[in-house]
């Protein structure tokens, strides 16, 4: 499963979906609504979330394995250095491993304060690229610490991310090659607005890419912006992420029309940027908070 993964990364389309596991006693109705929809058969992975914002959700890896064993597709897990410290990291990768869960995308993590949960401290030892050279110490057959391990794990894939934009193209240009000299199998984008920032971040990526001698994948974020408050709020108060300014105009000027019209342009606008997206580079992964029915009927 996970060989065909690496291979379809490498191929010329790919495409990934974003699922954010429950807050309560299992995943049961997202995974209904997911196979209610036809959304399941038009992605090749999913990249299971880890608390995002903070807030407390179910285990990333366990929603992880569900989704495998119910879908029988490539599920990727997302761990945060916000939560765990070196040794948590190396036993939450182990175990994922013994559960058949071998693609781990590595995040910072959001600030724990910014949770719902009362008096939380994160841990954040390091930042994300810990645990991409964790992965890659385990892939050689030892510990972070440096100790063979009693039995060899599985080859374990490894994912990054990166932002979308940036005031200095050569600060990106840096992260970016940092986390590409530990090969990760792909960088994957903050939400992309618009064909002209996707080959800018691209020429960025190529270039780093060429410096480094990776064969790591660019693979471009896709979160529909379908609201004006969405948009406005990504373009705010998300790092990393350009909302164009003619795009919140038109969300504007449908708004003020009624919410309905705002919707219709907000899913037309998606449309036409996903399939620019698409046409220029079909590597993409699809954001959309579990809203499975909006994502199908944009990339249909």
């Amino acid at each position: 499963m996970y060989l065909q993964l690496k291979n379809k990364i490498q191929n010329k389309k790919f495409i990934s979906l974003e699922i954010t596991p429950s807050h309560g006693g299992g995943n049961a109705a997202i995974f209904e609504k997911l196979n209610a929809s036809r959304l399941k058969e038009k992605i090749d992975a999913f990249v299971v979330t880890d608390s995002p914002l903070a807030r407390l959700k179910s285990d990333s890896v366990i929603t992880a394995f569900k989704l495998q064993e119910y879908f029988s597709k490539p599920a990727i897990a997302t761990i945060t250095m916000r939560d765990k410290n070196k040794i948590a990291l190396q036993s939450t990768v182990m175990g994922a491993n013994e559960l058949g869960v071998r693609a781990v995308l590595a995040l910072t993590g959001d600030p724990a304060a910014s949770g719902n949960q009362p008096n939380v401290k994160g841990v954040f030892e390091a930042n994300s690229t810990l645990l991409l050279e964790i992965v890659k110490c385990f892939n050689a057959g030892i510990d972070y610490a440096g100790k063979e391990f009693s039995a060899p794990l599985k080859p374990i894939l490894s994912f990054a991310v990166c932002n979308s934009r940036a005031n200095n193209p050569k600060t990106l240009q840096k992260k970016i090659m940092t986390k590409l000299r530990f090969n990760p199998s792909a960088i994957i984008t903050q939400p992309v607005y618009g064909l002209e920032n996707a080959k800018w971040l691209k020429n960025i990526f190529d270039e780093a890419k060429e410096e480094v001698k990776a064969d790591t994948e660019l693979v471009f974020g896709f979160f529909p912006a379908t609201r004006l408050k969405t948009a406005q709020f990504l373009n705010s108060h998300v790092s990393g992420i350009h909302v164009p300014q003619f795009l919140m105009q038109q969300l504007s000027n449908a708004k003020k029309i009624s919410e309905a019209e705002e919707l219709k342009i907000g899913v037309k606008l998606s449309k036409e940027l996903f399939n620019e997206l698409k046409n220029f580079h079909p590597k993409l992964h699809l954001m959309g908070a579990n809203n499975f029915k909006l994502l199908d009927e944009i990339i249909e």
